[in-house]
């Protein structure tokens, strides 16, 4: 049996659509939120080096590593606004971000 491109296809949207119910099924935990956010990411990133194989062009190779510069520096400040929102609330509930405005 060979592994196609929908192969490819179906895993990058069963990640997608697991990262997007993890958005939208929980809305208190920011870490969760995050990391939902890496799990559709590395689902665009699978979508790009496979046509890009199937094509047999390198520019979705390029993409990719764009998108993993791109999710490294969210995953960062991510958590730096994170820890800093800890420090000043004592948690990390996301219904009281808007608190942070003032």
């Amino acid at each position: 049996m060979d592994i196609g491109l929908g192969h490819y296809l179906s895993v990058a949207a069963i990640l997608f659509a697991i990262g997007m119910a993890g958005i939208f099924l929980n809305r208190k935990n920011v870490i969760v939120i995050l990391m939902s956010i890496e799990l559709m990411l590395l689902a665009v990133n699978i979508n790009f080096v496979a046509f890009s194989q199937f094509l047999g062009d390198l520019v979705g190779q390029v993409f990719a590593f764009m998108v993993l510069t791109v999710a490294a520096a969210e995953a960062a400040v991510g958590l730096a606004i994170l820890v800093a929102f800890f420090r000043n609330r004592g948690d990390i509930a996301v219904d009281d971000a808007s608190l942070m405005k003032n």
